[in-house]
């Protein structure tokens, strides 16, 4: 199994953070920065945020793919689920400690063909991978915001976006696609600025977070703030290896069980034990499972490519998530919309079931908006939006051309 090998290949210690900073290589990174803190710019704006604070020189992260039309007419607005980034598509190498997590949907050929397509996809305000989040220098004092980064929301990364968008000369995104969280920014694009969206998919993801989806939130923020090492959220000067990358594996793999299917875990682990050899025919308290190390396998390995405040600070706007909110109720919030919508779920999805995406397909119907339902069928629960690439691709490539519904 790949992960085993992996699993033999991680020996140095998990690094404080896994962030990105300045200074690293930036890769195929592109960066805007906004509300400069320098009055003689822009007036020297600052970009508020719904809890009630305000940032400054905000940068946001951010890759394209492909070639923006004279008109604008054909861009694409990419958007990534909690751990994901900017690096969509592309192999792993400096400044890429991973391969584009969509890497089979986009590019030539592809079903976001970049030959017909200009792609934008930005990493999330309060991510880690380039743009302003936890892991980034305070304004004031060029120490890392760590406990001084607000509560953000969903409504906060899209408004960054749009203001990603008014630099790049993008006026109406032609899509708007997402997955996940990524889907959320999906939903708050078509309600917030339904003039600048033509059409959006959103994928495996919910108008409102539910009791069960918050819950599961509010487990991993708990194992994370309990690490003693996490300090509060100021851990950026610890050394490797003294930083919360226990809490943020716990938390990891509390969400990890969320995203597969019991029938996945069950065929690829079953109850095989892994340290048999250690206890004998004995049993020990701490004698693995198959599946046990399985999960502690990518609890630790978050940590070398992600931060704990971020995970804490995306998984907080994940929970907070809910399109009614201030606009009376979901109806009032939906009807808002303008632009045509294909909506895809996954049959096996525990996380967010299949039914919340043909609740987002009802809803719209519902207020006059075009509206089509797709549904991956898989085994792999949640992740088969990154896994069954197959069954989405050709609903996807003719929406995007010819914006036909299922």
């Amino acid at each position: 199994m790949r992960w085993l090998d992996e699993m033999a290949n991680v020996t140095d210690p998990v690094p404080a953070t896994g962030a990105w900073q300045p200074g690293d290589n930036p890769g195929h990174r592109q960066f805007f920065t906004f509300a400069s803190s320098d009055p003689t710019v822009d007036g020297g704006r600052r970009f508020a945020v719904d809890s009630g604070a305000t940032l400054t020189d905000v940068t946001i992260a951010y890759e394209t793919f492909g070639k923006l039309a004279p008109d604008a007419s054909n861009a694409v607005l990419l958007c990534h689920a909690w751990t994901g980034d900017s690096h969509a598509a592309g192999p792993a190498g400096r400044g890429h400690a991973t391969p584009g997590w969509w890497d089979g949907m986009i590019g030539p050929g592809r079903p976001i063909d970049t030959d017909r397509w200009f792609v934008v996809c930005p990493n999330v305000l309060g991510g880690c991978q380039g743009s302003t989040g936890p892991s980034s220098p305070h304004p004031d004092d060029g120490r890392p915001y760590g406990s001084r980064f607000p509560v953000i929301t969903i409504r906060d990364m899209v408004r960054a976006q749009a203001r990603l968008a008014d630099h790049l000369g993008i006026p109406v995104w032609h899509t708007v696609i997402g997955g996940s969280m990524g889907g959320m920014q999906v939903l708050e694009w078509a309600v917030m600025y339904p003039e600048r969206v033509g059409g959006f998919v959103p994928i495996a993801t919910c108008m409102q977070a539910t009791a069960q989806q918050i819950a599961w939130g509010a487990i991993g923020r708990r194992a994370l703030a309990l690490d003693p090492r996490w300090r509060g959220g100021d851990y950026y000067d610890a050394e490797p290896g003294d930083g919360p990358g226990d809490g943020l594996a716990i938390a990891r793999m509390v969400a990890q069980v969320t995203f597969r299917s019991d029938n996945v875990f069950t065929d690829r682990f079953g109850r095989n034990i892994a340290q048999r050899s250690r206890f004998g025919d004995r049993f020990g308290l701490w004698q693995q499972f198959e599946v046990e190390r399985y999960l502690e396998h990518h609890g630790t390995k978050l940590g070398y490519r992600f931060d704990a405040n971020s995970y804490l600070v995306i998984g907080k706007a994940m929970d907070l998530h809910d399109v009614a909110r201030g606009r009376w109720h979901l109806e009032g919030a939906m009807s808002r919309v303008q632009a045509p919508c294909l909506s895809i779920g996954i049959s096996s999805d525990m996380l967010y079931p299949a039914y919340q995406q043909r609740q987002i397909t009802e809803m719209l119907a519902s207020v006059g908006v075009p509206a089509g339902y797709h549904e991956i069928v898989s085994p792999h629960g949640h992740d088969a939006f990154l896994i069954n690439l197959d069954q989405f691709a050709e609903p996807l490539a003719d929406f995007l051309e010819h914006r036909k519904l299922p």
